[in-house]
């Protein structure tokens, strides 16, 4: 009898060597690329045939300029149509490979980058890609910033179409814009990071507070605690992870970045008034 094994991390030294935090791919996918979840980013831009995408759950059609960017805290599939092959370009990069003023534009709780380019935003998209691609095939002098410069202008434009949600912070008066400004920078740290072991003393040295401090700040800010915010993100993965996977319960336990099963059985029945199993058959 055959072991599911359920969704696949790719890990960055899979994929990326350490002296370029980036790589441009070519797919052709003929068929299904199961349910699976990165270390690194991906942005992918489909060049020909159609199919479907499944994003966290929710599926969406993928056809010629269809682009999408997905962060580490993503879970997802593709499947081609019967007779149909999907060719598309996928560019993989490291958090460290954007700037963080380009991070902060681009990210945040609740934001998805999904978009369907049509008509000459097309050729101009497909230009870009074209252009990155020759770099990495042919590089020469200042192939790096050329295409740094190329991804960046694919993902302000990315954004500016899908007008991406910006992090739900408490309305503050405008001597507390500095402050603001921190939580809304742990809140995108956050996303990216809660299945992972973030202690609150991390997050608040990574927006340069101490940790009491920036503790105050997120309360006010999010009208939640900081343990409790994290908390509700990793029941939310594992939620959909339990609709949309037949991953067992254990990995989903560990995958949603609880320590302990026991812990994360108590703390998913006290969320949503079912143990994980029972949500699974309901």
């Amino acid at each position: 009898m055959s072991v599911y094994k359920g969704p696949e991390r790719l890990l960055n030294d899979s994929y990326m060597t350490l002296s370029a935090p980036f790589r441009l791919f070519k797919h052709s996918i003929d068929g299904l690329i199961d349910t699976h979840w990165h270390e690194f980013f991906e942005m992918g831009y489909v060049v020909s045939g159609s199919g479907t995408h499944v994003l966290n759950g929710v599926p969406t059609r993928l056809t010629r300029g269809s682009a999408f960017l997905l962060t580490p805290a993503d879970f997802h599939s593709l499947k081609s149509d019967p007779g149909e092959t999907l060719q598309l370009y996928d560019f993989i990069f490291k958090e460290q490979f954007i700037r963080e003023p380009l991070f902060e534009l681009l990210f945040g709780p609740n934001t998805e980058h999904t978009y369907w380019y049509v008509g000459e935003e097309i050729d101009a998209i497909e230009r870009e890609y074209e252009r990155i691609w020759d770099e990495t095939l042919h590089w020469q002098a200042g192939s790096d910033l050329l295409i740094q410069g190329s991804v960046e202008r694919l993902l302000i434009d990315l954004s500016r179409k899908c007008k991406g949600t910006q992090p739900t912070l408490v309305s503050t008066p405008d001597p507390m814009q500095p402050v603001q400004s921190s939580v809304r920078k742990a809140l995108i740290y956050i996303q990216h990071h809660f299945r992972e072991a973030i202690p609150l003393e991390e997050v608040a040295s990574y927006c340069g507070l101490s940790a009491n401090y920036f503790s105050e700040c997120f309360r006010k800010g999010t009208g939640s605690t900081f343990q409790s915010y994290v908390q509700e993100l990793r029941l939310q993965f594992a939620k959909s992870l339990l609709k949309t996977t037949q991953l067992p319960v254990t990995e989903i336990c560990f995958a949603s970045g609880f320590n302990t099963l026991p812990h994360f059985e108590r703390a998913f029945k006290k969320r949503f008034s079912l143990p994980p199993r029972l949500f699974r058959k309901q």
